[in-house]
């Protein structure tokens, strides 16, 4: 028996899919009469020879194609080779609203923080967001394009992206009128500054952004490894955070702890820390540690020899060969060069720690 009419929906739920195309693949062939049921907080789209003509509303609808049922049955296949001459297509889009969807931050925000430790500061924050399609037919035809199907994890990382860099405008500007402490303050009002930067971004692709909460700001817990490798120190200052970490530890914590790794995200004064490993603790009386008295004959302290090689110097400091050479190379640390070797004074090696 020839098929006369269709009944096209999708009594689904759609708890994490966006939009989900009928047929999923290929054309279809709907034809005159053919009833399109579309539930509670769907929009149907309806496509016909590439173009989209029509968006049905919750209920049911009679869609009209090219397609004649009895003719097209008959001698229509056979003469397009058993394709409809009059191909369409029908995309249910859901609209309803895609809450706690996650954002992050993965790498550190750098914001300005002048006269604090390195006059920036890192921040890293993570909350929620949650999004509407606002224009069903913009939505489809600029992002899903033929997908038979489209969810929230097809578009997340594209949105996370507009969020990050809008939040990350927000700060910069914020930062300058705001100290970091004030900053991690203002949750509600940077998530509200967020929500209306994002709004054209969003509405350019047929989306709302619904809401956007920002759960927790706070300095980054990046080390100085971390931040040398992404361009925030360069060797100088890096190599003096790491022999800040190992002084300070061996004066007030022999058995460790934790170096200045939270203290560069929230902007402790790197020189009041070297200041404090390098002269070491204040002891109860209240007089300040003296450094050993050199032995007769002017002999180095004991722990620093008089002249040390690039080896000898990065034990001291706790680092690489290679980071006390590339010291040495950019002129922040001077040595002297006997023949293919440096050597490096005790005077130098404090000159360079001081700053």
């Amino acid at each position: 028996m020839a098929r006369i009419f269709d009944v096209i929906e999708y009594p689904n739920e759609m708890r994490n899919e966006i939009v989900h195309r009928f047929p999923e693949s290929g054309p279809g062939d709907f034809r005159i009469g053919s009833q399109v049921i579309v539930r509670e907080s769907q929009v149907a789209v309806f496509f016909r020879d590439g173009n989209a003509l029509d968006t049905f509303g919750p209920g049911r609808h009679t869609i009209t194609t090219l397609n004649i049922p009895l003719l097209i049955e008959k001698i229509g296949k056979a003469v397009f080779s058993d394709r409809t001459p009059f191909p369409a297509e029908v995309y249910f889009v859901s609209m309803r609203e895609f809450a706690e969807q996650k954002w992050g931050t993965p790498q550190p925000i750098i914001v300005r923080n002048p006269g604090m430790g390195l006059g920036v500061a890192l921040l890293q924050g993570f909350g929620t967001f949650s999004f509407q399609v606002k224009d069903a037919q913009q939505f489809v035809t600029q992002i899903v394009g033929a997908q038979g199907m489209f969810r929230t994890d097809d578009i997340e990382a594209r949105l996370r992206s507009m969020l990050l860099s809008k939040l990350q405008d927000l700060l910069g500007e914020t930062a300058a009128k705001h100290s970091v402490p004030e900053l991690i303050g203002l949750t509600e009002e940077l998530g509200a500054g967020v929500r209306a930067k994002a709004t054209d971004d969003f509405a350019a692709i047929g989306l709302t952004l619904k809401t956007f909460y920002m759960e927790n700001l706070k300095p980054s817990s990046k080390s100085a490894e971390e931040l040398r490798a992404m361009g925030m120190l360069d060797m100088a200052t890096y190599t003096q955070l790491q022999a800040a970490d190992a002084l300070r530890d061996a004066a007030q914590n022999p058995s460790g702890g934790a170096g200045l790794t939270a203290g560069i995200g929230a902007g402790v004064g790197l020189g009041q820390v070297v200041g404090q490993a390098l002269t070491g603790m204040t002891p109860a009386g209240g007089a300040a540690a003296q450094p050993p008295a050199q032995p007769a004959g002017g002999a180095p302290a004991a722990g620093i020899p008089a002249v040390m090689t690039p080896a000898e110097a990065a034990s001291f400091l706790k680092v690489s060969e290679e980071d006390v050479v590339a010291a040495i190379t950019d002129g922040s640390l001077k040595a002297r060069k006997l023949g293919n070797a440096f050597r490096i004074s005790k005077e130098s090696l404090e000159e360079f720690l001081k700053g």
